[in-house]
């Protein structure tokens, strides 16, 4: 039965879907935001041409995987037409076979979008109908519940996504209103009716690598503006340790010209113009600084390229047919295109690519605690040290993120054990390698809310700005830096005594995460790179 209703309360802006066209950003206003989603009059035309296909398919009596034949192992087995609508029933119930928490709301409405997205392209032979529910669902808040743990990323995400589909047929849990119900109970209270599926619907739903791509668009997205908070939040480390900007020369970055380091040296030079303590060094007899330091456009420009390429892949994926078999116009082919392993592998580059932003944030954040190496403040960042360790223990929650990132680091697309009977003998673990990414992006984000907290203390001292006293600054960093210092201390002030540290970090994160950072700096400088 079709649909109740199909407006939902949560409509921000329409964004209209064809299979062909869909970007990050819109998946980012999908997942995050809200935005309504509908399907272009192109794709449904699309979608009830594949599927007359199917039913074409059905009548001729042809085995054909999937739509006359059982799943993987069972392949060999002919399934009678008047037994089609039981064997997607039973498909999607036997599939959902996920563990662990469910993921989070942001995660799945993404992934319903993309499931929904690859099925307009007009090649899976999905009903209508049941195309429009998914869309629905997605538009009224209704967030199926689905398991972390569970897929192997073979024939793409299977038991995620069966738990995903199963909301659709009455069956499995979903989130509504803030509330876990029933998948039944969640379509009644939004107004609409389950679907049964027929020939070909429970593969059309459930193979692909949707959670796997929805973990890559969000990496993606998260990770590009880490990786300009890395360059600010490292300027703001190197006015404090009084470091020079000769290594971000254009004329230097220009003899290696990859785009990543001449972008993140571009913005250093920005973030760094008109800066007193820049000048007040300029006849210092120090010859180079610390590679964590004057290495910053290489570190962190290499980052950059990693995540850039991982846009590229993440961008094919989400407007491509990744179930099985497809259907053309002339025929049904049944392939790989589920397979999860081009996912895999930038999803362990991007791991890679933001551990990498953490280590190096890691290394300036001990150089400013540590009076060896910090050019003249005080030992972790403390006028009362003795009575007071200022800054010490965070350097020391900065090394054990870091260190777990090493780990969680190792590539999980190098690994695969063999399913199905050996049928799926060779699998991409992507969803693994999404899970260790998101991990991996949360620690970066603490490890650069920690150097945030650190720089920022140390241009306080360098300002001489620490409360109480009479002295006018001194010494001043670039106006971009002085904004983004003055940002941070509207809501962490100035550390003049011991204080509750965990909490600290935690503003300093949610400061990173908002994003508001690199607003305001760029209302100084206009868009960074």
């Amino acid at each position: 039965m079709p649909s109740k209703k199909t407006l939902s309360p949560l409509q921000v802006a329409a964004i209209e879907i064809d299979g062909e066209n869909l970007s990050l950003a819109q998946v980012e206003a999908v997942s995050r935001h809200h935005a309504s989603v509908r399907l272009s009059k192109t794709a449904q035309e699309k979608v009830i041409r594949s599927r007359h296909k199917v039913d074409e398919v059905l009548k001729s009596g042809k085995a054909i995987y999937g739509i006359t034949t059982g799943f993987g192992k069972f392949k060999d087995v002919f399934i009678k037409a008047e037994d089609s609508r039981l064997l997607q029933h039973n498909y999607l119930l036997s599939h959902a076979a996920g563990t662990g928490p469910a993921f989070d709301k942001e995660i799945t409405r993404s992934a319903m979008l993309l499931r929904a997205n690859a099925l307009a392209k007009g090649f899976s032979g999905i009903k209508p109908e049941t195309l429009q529910l998914l869309l629905d669902c997605l538009n009224n808040g209704i967030h199926p519940c689905i398991p972390e743990q569970g897929s192997v990323g073979a024939s793409g995400d299977l038991a995620p996504l069966a738990h995903l589909a199963l909301v659709l047929i009455g069956e499995g849990e979903a989130e509504y209103q803030n509330k876990v119900i029933s998948g039944q109970k969640a379509l009644d209270a939004a107004g609409l009716n389950p679907v049964v599926l027929e020939a070909k619907e429970g593969l059309a739903l459930t193979n692909g690598t949707q959670l796997m791509a929805a973990m890559a668009a969000r990496l993606v997205n998260e990770a590009e503006r880490l990786a300009k908070m890395a360059d600010i939040i490292g300027a703001m480390s190197l006015e404090a340790l009084l470091g020079s900007p000769k290594a971000f020369s254009e004329k230097l970055h220009r003899t290696r010209p990859h785009k990543g380091q001449l972008d993140s040296a571009s913005n250093l030079r920005l973030l760094l113009q008109d800066s007193s303590i820049v000048l007040s060094h300029a006849d210092c007899k120090l010859v180079q600084d610390a590679y964590s330091l004057r290495c910053m456009p290489q570190v962190h420009g290499a980052s950059r390229q990693a995540i850039n390429h991982a846009r590229e892949v993440v961008e094919v994926e989400i407007n491509s047919a990744t179930d099985n078999p497809l259907v053309f116009d002339d025929e049904v082919i049944s392939g790989g295109n589920f397979h999860g392993q081009p996912l895999a592998l930038i999803l362990d580059y991007l791991s890679i690519a933001i551990a990498e932003l953490a280590n190096i944030s890691e290394r300036r954040v001990e150089r400013l605690v540590n009076p060896a190496l910090s050019n003249g403040l005080p030992a972790f960042l403390t006028l009362n040290g003795g009575l007071e360790s200022g800054f010490m223990i965070p350097q020391y929650t900065a090394a054990a993120l870091v260190s777990e990132n090493k780990s969680l680091a190792h590539p999980a697309s190098v690994d695969s054990i063999p399913t199905s009977a050996n049928q799926e003998d060779h699998v991409s673990m992507g969803t693994i390698a999404g899970r260790k990414a998101q991990m991996i992006l949360r620690n970066a984000r603490k490890v650069l809310a920690i150097e945030l907290l650190c720089a920022a203390q140390g241009l306080d001292l360098r300002m001489h700005q620490e409360p109480g006293s009479s002295k006018e600054p001194t010494l001043l960093p670039s106006p971009a830096l002085k904004a983004a210092h003055d940002f941070v201390r509207q809501t962490i002030p100035h550390l003049d005594h011991d204080r509750y540290m965990h909490a600290e970090i935690a503003k300093a994160e949610a400061i990173i995460c908002s994003g508001e950072l690199i607003t305001v700096v760029e209302s100084v400088l206009g868009p960074l790179a």
